[in-house]
């Protein structure tokens, strides 16, 4: 007698059910006699972690090419779900920025997935994106393009749910991000600027410097455009993006709007004390919200120090902005 392999503990039972005949009477019977290891090797097991994937691809459109790196979530069945786009700061890879942001951790939570555009040397020999550069701050034209032609691919190969697509970077891509929301509103439902500059904070590097050292206050959306929903994080002691920038990027979010302010002081058990700044509207939606940490540098504020630029004493901003992302669908 052939039979099919079994592929479930319900399918061996029956199997050996039929082999068997009236020596087993029963499939409950017939289960408590299977030996452990069979019985566990038929068990429907949970997804977990393991079954995750972080994949190395690549993009290649009108406006030029860029490896990126893609987290696929264990819970991902092809159901839609939601995408967020992680732009690293100067020196940094992509694998440098995931290990100290923990987003795909987080990221494995939630079900999203998480993309991880990587600049290249031949591009900007410090690794940074060209925030500064006017020809690199248009829709349709240079990195932002190749962004959001890298989001555009994982979207068509991928079931994304197209209300929840986010965009979040550090330093130069924190500043990249603001570009993004800025000329992509229509693609991200929200925003993350960690230690970045608002979207025209400088035109070329002399004045980035100067935008980085001094601030870059004033600055103010295109017209007709803006920000979409914003979180801002800022560390109080970074000597290297001038803490005013954060203030920017929130006025630039705000784009003129009247925003009602409410502020709440707390602290990191063991670490830093910060401001939380909440901007909302006249239906009382939170549009923006502005996290200053006192005594945090130049660095990803709750990071782990497995990567560069983290303090691991501050406030987690990696659930932070998941939770403000998720929390504002488009």
């Amino acid at each position: 007698m052939k039979l099919p392999f079994p592929q479930t503990l319900t399918e061996a039972s029956t199997v050996l059910q039929r082999v068997l005949g009236d020596a087993a009477p029963n499939l409950a019977q017939l289960r408590a006699k299977l030996p452990d290891a069979l019985r566990h090797a038929f068990e429907p097991k949970p997804p977990s972690q393991q079954d995750s994937r972080f994949l190395s691809l690549s993009y290649d459109g009108p406006e030029g090419s860029r490896p990126y790196k893609l987290y696929v979530p264990s819970g991902y069945h092809g159901q839609p779900v939601p995408l967020i786009v992680m732009l690293h700061g100067c020196t940094q890879s992509p694998d440098d920025f995931a290990a100290g942001t923990r987003m795909n951790e987080a990221a494995e939570a939630q079900t999203c997935f998480v993309v991880w555009p990587q600049q290249v040397k031949s591009a900007n020999m410090h690794g940074c994106w060209n925030w500064f550069r006017s020809g690199d701050q248009q829709r349709g034209r240079g990195e932002p393009a190749i962004i959001a032609g890298i989001t555009h691919q994982i979207m068509t190969q991928y079931s994304v749910d197209p209300r929840r697509v986010y965009v979040a970077g550090l330093s130069a891509g924190g500043a990249a991000a603001a570009i993004m929301g800025e000329s992509y509103p229509d693609v991200f439902a929200a925003v993350g600027v960690h230690s970045g500059l608002p979207c025209g904070a400088a035109h070329d590097m002399s004045s980035a410097m100067k935008a980085m050292k001094h601030g870059s206050r004033g600055i103010i959306p295109r017209a007709g455009s803006g920000l979409p929903p914003a979180i801002v994080f800022h560390g109080a002691a970074d000597n290297v993006v001038h803490p005013t920038n954060g203030d920017a990027v929130v006025a630039q979010a705000a784009g003129g709007a009247r925003l009602h302010a409410q502020a709440e002081d707390g602290a990191t058990p063991g670490g830093h004390a910060w401001r939380r700044t909440l901007y909302r509207d006249a239906d009382g939606m939170v549009k923006i919200e502005h996290w200053l940490v006192r005594g945090s540098g130049h660095a990803w504020s709750g990071g782990n120090p497995a990567g560069t630029y983290t303090d691991p004493r501050g406030p987690d901003a990696t659930t932070e902005m998941l939770r403000f992302f998720l929390a504002h669908p488009k």
